[in-house]
């Protein structure tokens, strides 16, 4: 019974015992056992019959009841181990050679189908992360000239260009260069409403990054095409798709143990030894009190199989693999124990501002005409001037203008940049000149008071003139995102009491935005640098604090906080690597349910603690004392073990009540 005795159980699940009835070949041989106990048992007390028969009856019993251990514990032994197997069957064994075979039988029957019914209940979990690798289509079809190809998707080389039928698993991630339709993106982002795709025409290979795409060019591969045939240029090879990635991170999160699992860990390299000392003290008891040395030898072997700690050892791993695949089902990728757990006991969350709780790309939020000029004529010509600019605020304006009037056919020339944030430019005969309120000295006092209000309010302006006469003000804004002031409220309903938001913007347009979607605290005007430092500041005064953000410039400040959660992180990759919980849709609403999720594991990997530790508590006593005989004890001990499986596969079907 070592330490690593955990290991063997945790993989159990992983190479299932195949043998002549398949993968439930475990179960079958257990219920054979128990067959040919029960019938041995029953014809040992009819008289007629020859007393060889239980016996051989037992032996076969004993055969199918100890075939696995036997295996497990050969294969243990071999790495210089002994675990519970060797225990079980050293203790069946014992049984036999005092005489008393159905004891044995019975021990070894009850061993195995606990162990049957523990692997396959793991292998439940493991088969729920495995079916992620089930998302991708085996094959792809490629159009090669006119011919069209199927290919397997291992096949598939960046350049392809690949046909997608209606209804069919997108086979690679990459962008849409023909046809438009809705696309179910669920299975790798969690979003419950298919997202809609429309072809970037002239997408070339060479020329397009596929982290810069937009959402409604851009799929992955293992997602779900909606009614309409789309024309995808493949963008990555199926090893790095972030479907590939998705599987290997989930594969790999074993590794971050959390703080439980490392507690249990370090119980047993102490637990054991002692466990061993305490059955060769009592292996002895016939030395000092008057009592055959088969009793001693019963008790000390009733003693171990209550003593061994299983049900301990498996009661974290368990509970950790069904949250894990749980959150990879949800669009949730948790990297490991240690976030599962650290992130629901936290009440302090830190958020990045743009393009987190913002969608990160200025709206143009109102337009106010002045000195006799119309609001339409006046997005109408600051239109058409920004048309030639490539700063974000221009894009606003522009897509406003758009929805009014074709912006080609409006003549524009001599645009020139002016010092200062501004542009101007000739449009039908007119001199425009659009810039912010700082840029003009001579505004009237009634213009100056419409800017100053506007941006007390958190928005930017820029005034429009015409010739020499100021005919409008246009406000744009980082308008918060849809989701972010209900996501808020859940929060507070989770108890979550502290919630920052960290901006880059001025303390103005911070609070104006915090204010919008229920945030107390806004700090703004913060270097990259100081967010880092803003975290530094919240964790002395909060045990631990969440950081969540894109992932990608708010990296350093992610690696500070004790959980980092980055958003939309099936569109980045930097995101996926650097963050401790990955939301994998560009949207917060996951946030709550992570959480919500992180809380009940915790709370059930609590409860398996006191199941199991409860149970060795119990047992113990009770076999030192004669109270429980050894078939008790093993009864105790695998149904703790079970309780504690089945307890963590509840995570499985995990739902948010929000």
């Amino acid at each position: 019974m070592s330490e690593h005795h955990h290991h063997d159980h945790d993989h159990h699940g992983a190479h299932n015992h195949d043998g002549i009835f398949g993968s439930k070949t475990e179960l079958r041989f257990s219920i054979l056992a128990g067959s040919f106990l029960t019938l041995g048992f029953f014809l040992f007390f009819l008289e007629s019959v020859n007393h060889w028969i239980p016996l051989l009856l037992y032996i076969v019993s004993f055969f199918f009841g100890g075939f696995f251990a036997l295996k497990e514990a050969a294969a243990s032994i071999s790495k210089g181990r002994f675990d519970i197997d060797f225990l079980m069957l050293a203790a069946a064994v014992g049984a036999a050679t005092l005489g008393q075979w159905s004891e044995g039988a019975l021990l070894l029957f009850l061993f195995s189908l606990g162990h049957a019914l523990e692997h396959s209940a793991m292998s439940k979990a493991h088969k729920s992360i495995a079916a992620l690798s089930e998302l991708n289509p085996k094959t792809a079809f490629v159009k090669k000239g006119i011919e069209v190809v199927e290919v397997r998707i291992e096949e598939l080389q960046i350049g392809d260009l690949v046909i997608v039928k209606p209804d069919a698993r997108i086979p690679a991630d990459g962008v849409v260069v023909k046809g438009a339709g809705p696309v179910n993106q669920a299975p790798i982002t969690g979003e419950s409403v298919p997202v809609d795709k429309q072809a970037l025409e002239d997408a070339d290979v060479n020329v397009v990054n596929i982290n810069d795409l937009h959402p409604e060019n851009r799929v992955f591969s293992g997602t779900i095409n909606g009614g309409s045939e789309l024309q995808i240029l493949v963008l990555k090879l199926t090893a790095d798709s972030t479907l590939s990635r998705l599987i290997k991170l989930v594969s790999d999160t074993r590794a971050q143990k959390s703080r439980t699992q490392i507690f249990t860990d370090e119980v047993q390299i102490y637990y054991v030894p002692g466990v061993i000392a305490l059955v060769a003290m009592l292996l002895c008891a016939f030395l000092f009190i008057d009592e055959p040395f088969k009793d001693s030898f019963y008790r000390a072997m009733a003693v171990l199989v209550a003593a061994s700690p299983c049900a301990l050892a498996i009661s974290t791993p368990s509970a950790v693999l069904s949250g894990i695949a749980r959150g990879a089902r949800g669009g949730v990728l948790f990297k490991g124990g240690g976030p599962l757990e650290e992130l629901g006991g936290l009440r302090a969350v830190a958020f990045d501002k743009t393009g987190t709780l913002t969608e990160g790309k200025p709206k143009l939020t109102s337009v106010t005409a002045v000195n006799g000029a119309s609001e339409q004529e006046v997005l109408r010509l600051a239109a058409a001037v920004e048309h030639h600019s490539n700063h974000p605020i221009a894009a606003a304006i522009v897509a406003a203008g758009e929805k009014v009037s074709d912006l080609k056919d409006i003549a524009v020339s001599n645009v020139t940049s002016v010092a200062g944030h501004g542009i101007s430019a000739d449009v039908e005969g007119s001199r425009i000149l659009i810039g912010n309120a700082a840029m003009f000295g001579d505004l009237t006092e009634d213009i100056r008071q419409l800017a100053a209000s506007k941006e007390r309010g958190g928005h930017t302006t820029i005034v429009v003139r015409q010739n020499d006469a100021t005919i409008g003000v246009i406000t744009v804004m980082d308008t918060p995102r849809p989701e972010a002031l209900e996501t808020i409220k859940k929060l507070k309903k989770l108890g979550i009491r502290r919630m920052v938001m960290l901006s880059g913007d001025n303390q103005q347009v911070a609070d104006s935005v915090a204010q919008q979607i229920g945030i107390t605290e806004a700090w703004g005007s913060l270097l990259p640098e100081q967010k880092l430092e803003s975290i530094d500041a919240l964790l002395k005064r909060e045990e631990r604090v969440a950081m969540v953000g894109d992932g990608v410039n708010d990296a350093p400040a992610m690696a500070k906080s004790s959980v980092g959660i980055a958003m939309g992180a099936a569109g980045s990759d930097v995101a996926l690597e650097t963050a401790d919980v990955a939301l994998m849709s560009d949207n917060l609403s996951n946030l709550p349910f992570a959480i919500g999720l992180s809380r009940q594991s915790h709370r059930i990997i609590k409860q398996n603690l006191w199941i199991s530790l409860g149970m060795v508590a119990i047992l113990v006593p009770l076999t030192i004392l004669n109270v429980a005989n050894i078939g008790i004890a093993v009864v105790g001990h695998e149904g703790s073990t079970l309780l504690v499986v089945f307890n963590a596969l509840r995570l499985l079907g995990y739902r948010y009540k929000g």
